[in-house]
């Protein structure tokens, strides 16, 4: 019987799934059950979400694993290098988050266009500041898309449906994706300066470290706003913190940091950006599609 590691929770259709497959399937309690290192030995698939790292420590102390699955889109905290010197397949599921992900891009846009959190906070603390909270519309504004994958396409269709012009950058062909959806293939500087939101869609890589710098948030409109739910990495969340501080840009939502949960919480606490703890994809039906998914590429890894 195929020994399957959940390491990070997931749905329990998704488990219930591979019991009924035939799996022995053992879910990880990281307070009691040691270093993975240590717990990995007798596996054959592994299971997890972006909390646990899967190391070349990890992978090399494995003597029975055939595949990671990460239950999710990034695999930035797999070693893919290591895997495949093993011979080891690594998976995930891009697929599952799509639709979530593409509506919180469109919950924080129209919390920054409209100061939704800072009017419910003076609410709250007995401030009626309405004159003070004016906010603009997101109709005839222009959106950037850095990223026209599955998720920036989504974000792609909305936007156009909001009556909102849409440039799309990206370093493959989009070409047949921006003339199906009604967006604008731009290069990247032209879609920060023109762009009055700008948003994030790409994987972290070392190309994509950094990829918004002090350099580019200079180019962008000191009315624009950048809303990155991809991952931290892909900001320079120094750079970003200059340029708020700086009035380079308007304002910023951030979904995602370089660590998490943020050892220096200046960036979060800051007036002019709304932070929210890695949820873009923490949607009850994303939550079922990643498990789901997960469940039935480890079975098929597996169960041969």
């Amino acid at each position: 019987m195929a020994r399957v590691l959940v390491a990070d929770p997931i749905a329990e259709t998704a488990i219930d799934e591979m019991k009924q497959a035939g799996l022995d399937v053992v879910i990880r309690d990281k307070t009691k059950d040691g270093p993975l290192e240590e717990q990995i030995k007798g596996f054959d698939g592994i299971i997890v979400r972006s909390a646990t790292k899967v190391t070349r420590e990890v992978i090399e102390a494995a003597d029975a694993l055939r595949v990671i699955v990460r239950a999710g889109v990034g695999l930035d905290n797999v070693d893919q290098a290591a895997a495949k010197e093993r011979g080891i397949q690594v998976l995930n599921t891009p697929e599952a988050p799509t639709v979530s992900v593409a509506e919180m891009v469109f919950a924080l846009m129209f919390a920054l266009s409209r100061n939704i959190t800072r009017a419910d906070g003076s609410m709250k603390e007995g401030r009626w500041e309405k004159k003070k909270l004016s906010g603009t519309e997101l109709w005839q504004k222009t959106l950037g898309i850095i990223g026209f994958g599955r998720i920036g396409q989504e974000v792609g269709r909305r936007a156009v449906a909001l009556g909102m012009r849409v440039l799309a950058y990206d370093v493959i062909d989009i070409d047949e994706a921006c003339e199906s959806i009604g967006a604008e293939r731009v290069g990247l500087e032209e879609l920060l300066r023109e762009a009055d939101y700008v948003t994030l869609h790409v994987p972290l890589l070392p190309q994509t470290r950094g990829l918004i710098g002090s350099h580019e948030l200079e180019v962008m409109k000191p009315t624009a706003y950048l809303v990155n739910t991809a991952r931290g990495g892909v900001v320079d969340e120094a750079a970003l913190l200059t340029a708020l501080d700086e009035g380079k840009i308007a304002g910023a939502a951030l979904d995602v940091f370089e660590e998490e949960p943020p050892k220096d919480w200046t960036i979060v606490k800051h007036p002019r950006v709304i932070a929210t703890p890695h949820l873009s994809s923490s949607t009850r039906e994303a939550q079922e599609r990643v498990g789901g998914l997960a469940a039935k590429k480890i079975i098929g890894a597996v169960a041969k």
